[in-house]
């Protein structure tokens, strides 16, 4: 029987030494999108050892026309997105540790999930949390790669710790909110993610085996336009991670919504709150509205009212864009019931 790698092993600059080191592996995802959707794909068919995905969201219907490892199944049964990236991908290959965990990542829990990993990539939709992992992932030494996409264009980056140009040496602080363009306002071509998701990839690989061809630079493309250009960067000798200051990984208090991309809904989260048990707050709810339990989720129904309950305390208030109403109803009905 033909090894299922041996095509890769065959590529010189990979070979058997290679991937080994591929197979000793261990990276985070961090987002199952699109672009988190191929990096997994890719990378567990190569054989990377041990990929942890994580990822805050649910599979819904306009997610398929460029997301994956999703199927229609997947939007009627309401999965979350990290669940079904799991059962998708052991059936991809059943040989390494492919593990889904369903979470939002934020300051109070980015150290604990990336420690350990050899690599981190970027699937993510929003650039507050891009800050906070670029935070960990310099105080950590942990490599990771940035990617972004929207509408018809996209870009990457490599940042490895105390060799290249961190995130915010490039990007010194947040867009404020509303200039930077999103799936919900300027839509996306699938193949903009794929391309991205595909550089992430081979980046990926390159770092993980040693090699000497590991890009330096941001790769910007636009497949309408038919684009590829690349970009030097420089370290910023001002810039506060660098020097050790960790403003994004800074406790915050309060009650957080986040309005969420490609969703007509708002993801509420309590810093304070390290997780719930599913079956004691149904028990509580159900004498308040209709509550149904899928997929290690929590659906509560009142007054017109959908709101998705997830083991780690978030929150998502579906078909509504109204942060001051998400976070009423979860005082109201998740909070007071602690």
């Amino acid at each position: 029987m033909i090894d299922r790698y041996s095509r890769q092993v065959l590529f010189r600059e990979i070979g058997k030494e290679g991937q080994k080191k591929l197979g000793e592996s261990s990276i985070v995802i961090i987002g199952c999108g699109a672009l988190g959707g191929i990096i997994a794909t890719s990378l567990v068919r190569a054989g990377i050892g041990k990929v942890k995905i994580i990822d805050r969201d649910f599979v819904e219907y306009h997610n398929l026309h460029r997301q994956i490892v999703f199927d229609e199944e997947d939007v009627k049964s309401q999965t979350p997105k990290a669940v079904a990236a799991e059962r998708y991908l052991k059936k991809v290959n059943s040989t390494i540790d492919i593990e889904g965990v369903v979470a939002d990542v934020n300051y109070s829990n980015v150290e604990d999930l990336v420690r350990g990993a050899d690599l981190i990539l970027d699937g993510l939709d929003n650039p507050e949390t891009r800050f906070t992992l670029n935070d960990a992932a310099v105080k950590l030494k942990i490599p990771w790669i940035y990617g972004a996409a929207v509408a018809a264009s996209g870009m990457t980056m490599n940042i490895i710790p105390g060799e290249t140009p961190c995130f915010r040496c490039v990007f010194p602080s947040p867009p404020p909110a509303g200039i930077i363009p999103t799936c919900d306002t300027a839509g996306v071509v699938g193949a903009a993610p794929f391309i991205i998701g595909s550089l992430q990839s081979a980046e990926a690989i390159k770092i993980l085996v040693g090699a000497r061809q590991v890009s330096r630079e941001v790769v910007v493309i636009d497949v309408w336009e038919g684009t590829f250009d690349r970009f030097k960067v420089e370290s910023r000798p001002d810039c506060p991670a660098c020097q050790g200051n960790y403003e994004f990984l800074q406790v915050q208090l309060g009650i957080r919504t986040t309005l969420l991309c490609g969703q007509n809904s708002v993801q509420v989260i309590d810093p304070k709150m390290t997780g719930l048990s599913l079956e004691k707050m149904a028990a509580q709810l159900e004498r308040r509205g209709k509550v149904t339990c899928i997929e290690s989720t929590l659906h509560f129904n009142v007054d017109a009212n959908e709101m998705v309950i997830f083991p780690d305390g978030r929150v998502i208030l579906k078909n509504s864009l109204d942060e001051s109403l998400a976070r009423e109803l979860y005082v109201r009905y998740i909070d007071n019931q602690q």
